[in-house]
């Protein structure tokens, strides 16, 4: 068997040069000053340091704090001084619009954006070189011996909540016991299927949560693993064609873009060799799934939980086809209960907020904030703001709670109709949120982003989703745009599409 790889895009390194250097910066975070519990971070995108850093910091007990490098300088900002890291490594590009404002404790290690990123992204190759008197994460970390310390206990990686509404929050665990990381590595094992020798692709941001997990899982007993610099659907068709991609981690949204190429591209590359692909971040219009079962057979799996509680359903190929549109059963040992606005507990097959706790992850607290838990928690059980019920013992979602929309007196949730938009001939994305309306409070507005060249008119969007779906559940509204701000991940930031409607009238709601 061949030396275990990493690859970004087509360039690979062995593992064992990412190990060892993750061992020797281990020891200078160490003569950093960095201790259990303290946090290092990391601005960087899908590259080997991101890798490195990780490792070095679960060697010294610190937390990684993976910054979202989509974010304007002032949210990069905002992370850094709520978390207050000993040491921030980031890419050379990202750490442009940063130079002079971080703190002067704040020690900084600069990773060389490397030639697929510069391409990916098209950035200038000035901005990809450190500046004179940077110190450079690769030449820093080999200057030390590498660790041999005690050991110490492991920290999660610190993942900032979305954020869209107000600043994000860190979900801060606290230091998993042995009884806990045992059963932590059993339900990853379920839910992303690792195993010795698989071939795996990361596709999405390692700053997300599912793609960490799954990378940090997938590290020690890959053969191979394949990062994508940025996700392209054909590009992905051809990694796994190339590699003999065994599993992989997607988001609903690269499902839909790997659909809607042209059955001669699709035809062009042999995807025989996957066994297991796991999506979360977002709900899966189950049409979708069905055609992508379809095309690479029953193979894709469905989780749901949130950073705060962690993967609490799972829903099997298997068990998905015999349950279309639920999210599987609860995870072991998860409790799961819902509730009404009025705060009562609601008997099974009642559509409430859902609240849950799943005992294989350790306990958490919002970092400097721990007051907010309050807000989300009940009965010991915590929720993420979904809305959904239970049937059959699976979990049914509806939509955010703070995106329900209240028309005339019936609650509406957009959830349902974006996964009849993403059917739409001519739709590459879209949203549906609620707008003013005198008469009935709010009406449904859907903004959608046609493909290229698509042929679209409000009228023709209208009649589709009026064909599938009741008449109140049609958006009054159908705008189309560009763009739409939509994360990697699959969540999209609906408030910025929203907020200028309601602005003019003075409330949210």
């Amino acid at each position: 068997m061949s030396e275990p790889k990493i690859y970004l895009d087509d360039l690979a390194v062995p593992r064992t040069a990412v190990m060892q250097r993750a061992t020797r910066a281990a020891r200078g975070l160490d003569a950093l000053g960095v201790r259990e519990g303290d946090c290092v971070a990391l601005l960087l995108r899908n590259d080997f340091p991101f890798f490195e850093v990780q490792q070095a910091a679960a060697l010294v007990g610190a937390y990684s704090v993976a910054i979202n490098w989509h974010g304007k300088s002032e949210e990069v900002r905002y992370i850094l001084e709520d978390s207050r890291p000993k040491v921030l490594i980031a890419h050379t590009d990202l750490l442009l619009p940063l130079r002079g404002k971080l703190s002067p404790d704040l020690q900084v290690l600069v990773v060389p954006t490397p030639p697929a990123l510069q391409q990916s992204f098209r950035i200038e190759p000035k901005a990809a070189v450190p500046h004179a008197g940077d110190q450079v994460w690769m030449d820093w970390a080999d200057a030390y011996e590498p660790w041999d310390g005690p050991p110490r206990r492991a920290r999660a990686t610190m993942i900032y909540t979305s954020g869209t509404t107000g600043h994000p929050k860190a979900v801060q665990r606290e230091a998993a016991t042995p009884e806990q990381a045992e059963a932590y590595g059993e339900l990853m094992r379920c839910v992303y299927g690792t195993r010795p020798g698989m071939r795996a692709l990361i596709g999405g941001p390692l700053y997300h949560a599912s793609p960490n997990a799954y990378g940090r899982q997938a590290l020690p007993v890959a053969e191979l693993i394949v990062m994508q610099s940025k996700f392209d659907p054909e590009a992905t068709l051809a990694a796994i064609a190339k590699h003999g991609i065994t599993h992989a981690v997607m988001v609903p949204t690269m499902f839909v873009r790997l659909l809607k190429l042209p059955p001669v591209v699709r035809a062009r590359y042999d995807v025989s060799s996957l066994q297991w692909v796991t999506h979360t971040g977002a709900p899966c219009p189950a049409e979708v799934k069905k055609a992508l079962m379809e095309w690479w057979g029953p193979l894709v799996y469905e989780t749901y939980g949130g950073s705060e509680v962690g993967t609490a359903t799972l829903a099997t190929p298997e068990d998905w086809l015999a349950h279309p549109g639920s999210v599987g059963v609860p995870t072991p040992g998860t409790q799961l209960a819902f509730y009404g606005e009025d705060g009562r507990r609601l008997p099974d097959g009642e559509v409430g907020e859902i609240y849950m706790r799943v005992p294989a992850y350790a306990d958490f607290t919002y970092l400097n904030n721990p007051e907010k838990r309050r807000a989300v928690e009940r009965d010991g059980l915590i929720s993420c703001g979904d809305v959904g019920y239970l049937k059959d013992g699976r979990l049914y979602l509806c939509d955010r709670r703070s995106d329900m929309v209240i028309s005339a007196g019936v609650n509406i949730y957009p959830a349902e109709i974006e996964m009849v938009l993403l059917q739409c001939p001519g739709v590459q994305d879209c949203a549906v949120f609620g707008i003013p309306n005198e008469e009935f409070g709010e009406s449904l507005c859907a903004a959608v982003q046609p493909l290229p060249d698509a042929d679209l008119s409000p009228e023709l969007v209208k009649a589709f989703v009026g064909e599938r779906l009741a008449r109140y559940k049609v958006p009054s509204r159908v705008d189309f745009h560009a763009s739409l701000p939509r994360e990697e991940s699959g969540k999209i930031f609906k408030r910025r599409l929203r907020d200028p409607y309601w602005q003019a009238t003075g409330r949210h709601i």
